[in-house]
């Protein structure tokens, strides 16, 4: 019973550091300006207690950044049709790229700040190799589809977090332009429908 409390305690504090870190990010236009100082702050811990329990500034980046995907993994994992397994290959791949693009468009400077911190390759992140996973398998029940890995590869770089931010500041794209865009992109790289291809019907 003693080891428990600790580890409660220690849930809470998680929560409640996720909790202000949102809010504080969610009030200010760019979270290079929130230091970890502020999170510790507004959730009332101490800074010792913040490092703990994410290590870094990356660290808490990536964990806020998987609470707020949190709706969308599972969507995918376990929803039903465009995103769950369910659905016929050449309709998921789509529905999977519009739902990270969107994700992206609702978290952009979260996403941004991800994508730039750290000195490791983004492509290494945890959550990019999720998403690349998921789509090349995806793509690799497409009958005729040559290199499902690459072709991941390209179409997730069409929703990285500062093409995401500069085709919709500096290129003044709409939220529906940039998903109508990508799906027709989506669509050239898919090829047409294939009649030997059972997973095109319905």
């Amino acid at each position: 019973m003693a080891e428990r409390k600790p580890r409660k305690d220690a849930a809470r504090n998680r929560e409640a550091v996720l909790a202000a870190a949102d809010a504080l990010f969610a009030r200010r236009g760019s979270p290079e300006d929130i230091t970890m100082a502020d999170v510790a702050a507004a959730a009332g811990v101490g800074k010792g207690t913040l490092f703990r329990a994410f290590g870094d500034r990356p660290g808490l980046l990536r964990a806020l950044y998987e609470a707020r995907l949190e709706p969308v993994r599972e969507a995918v994992e376990a929803g039903p049709p465009p995103l769950g397994p369910a659905t016929p290959p050449r309709q998921r791949v789509p529905a999977l790229l519009d739902a990270v693009l969107c994700f992206k468009l609702d978290n952009g400077r979260l996403a941004l700040a991800l994508e730039e911190s750290g000195s490791g390759s983004p492509y290494q992140a945890e959550h990019y190799r999720r998403w690349h996973g998921l789509l090349r398998t995806v793509l690799e029940q497409i009958p005729g589809l040559a290199d499902g890995d690459f072709t991941a590869h390209a179409l997730l770089a069409a929703t990285r977090a500062d093409l995401v931010a500069y085709l919709a500041e500096q290129e003044r794209l709409s939220r529906e332009r940039m998903r109508a865009e990508l799906a027709q992109f989506t669509a050239r790289v898919l090829g047409p429908d294939s009649p030997q291809d059972p997973t095109a019907e319905g």
